[in-house]
């Protein structure tokens, strides 16, 4: 799916000027007038970036991106002002913006920092996708596969986990075995990664006997 450029500004010939431009960059765009516009007419699931106005009448750049934080956090801000205002830029960064641009940014400037987003987007999409992927394959281990497979983050050896388990080698062999298989997971390392990013190798620690 092709991704949408939302353009909030209330400035209608800027609207217009940068929609033209990115329409002719191969973009398909979006243009409100307002920051209660845009949440009237809130994107879908599709990819996309928001160039949004930092200084608006109504909601504000900042407010709106508070509440798109909630309603939309998989789609990435670009701002741009035409008032340098480093307080709400520090503020607009740390708070997830993608990027922060003083009009009148060039053509080249505007289509880098949309190209940058994007693509730190499908990263993130791509991250979140693998983390739904590996949840619900560990939601397929039994109880036991999943005692071994903390252990196995720990750093335990086969013998080890025996005998925290109270069972045998071999055993242990086999559960460790199938719970790879289920989450497909073809080494130790990538175990333990899939493991790390479902929080399992930290939250163990305290958790489990030595």
């Amino acid at each position: 799916m092709d991704p949408i450029i939302h353009i909030v500004d209330d400035d209608r010939s800027f609207r217009t000027a940068v929609g033209r431009l990115l329409s002719a960059s191969g973009y398909s765009i979006s243009l409100y007038e307002s920051g209660e516009e845009l949440l009237a007419r809130l994107p879908g699931s599709a990819p996309g970036c928001i160039l949004l106005d930092l200084d608006m009448p109504g909601l504000s750049g900042l407010a709106l991106q508070d509440k798109l934080a909630e309603m939309a956090p998989l789609l990435p801000i670009v701002f741009l002002t035409g008032h340098g205002d480093v307080k709400a830029t520090v503020r607009a960064m740390k708070a997830g913006a993608d990027d922060f641009l003083e009009k009148p940014a060039t053509s080249e400037m505007l289509l880098d920092a949309i190209s940058r987003a994007l693509h730190r987007a499908a990263s993130r999409r791509d991250e979140l996708d693998r983390i739904h992927t590996s949840r619900a394959r560990l939601s397929s281990l039994t109880p036991r596969e999943f005692e071994v497979l903390r252990l196995l983050v720990r750093g335990k050896l086969n013998k080890q986990i025996a005998h925290v388990l109270g069972t045998s080698e071999r055993t242990v062999k086999a559960h460790r075995h199938n719970l790879m298989e289920k989450i497909g997971a073809r080494s130790l390392a990538e175990t333990v990664s899939i493991a790390g990013r479902l929080g399992l190798v930290d939250s163990t620690e305290d958790q489990l006997p030595s």
